[in-house]
């Protein structure tokens, strides 16, 4: 006799759960400072992955962040995201950016 597993449980729901975990753990590793964190959000919000819905603005927030801690890399996706964007859109960025500074969230370094 030959068994035959069936798993019930629904991918798409076990992926955003997963997704909603990793964007959960950059928020709190980007509190604490760490560069790395601030790109993956970036790279999250701008491909709309992870459970982050795609979202420019949000991106360049966070590569702009990135940035300021000293990841090379996040300076290179703010600069090419920003070709996709408004000047307005590029300045709410930039807005939130410090309001999350001021809102007692590690400093750039």
């Amino acid at each position: 006799m030959n068994i035959i597993a069936i798993s019930t449980k629904d991918t798409n729901v076990s992926r955003e759960t997963q997704g909603e975990a990793a964007l959960g753990r950059w928020l709190a590793a980007a509190a604490m400072g760490q560069a790395g964190a601030c790109f993956d959000l970036g790279v999250a919000f701008s491909t709309g992955s992870s459970g982050a819905p795609c979202d420019l603005i949000e991106a360049h927030k966070w590569f702009n962040l990135a940035a300021a801690r000293g990841h090379e890399e996040a300076a290179y996706c703010r600069a090419d995201i920003s070709e996709e964007m408004t000047a307005r859109e590029i300045a709410e960025a930039q807005r939130r950016a410090r309001q999350w500074l001021a809102a007692g969230n590690q400093r750039a370094a």
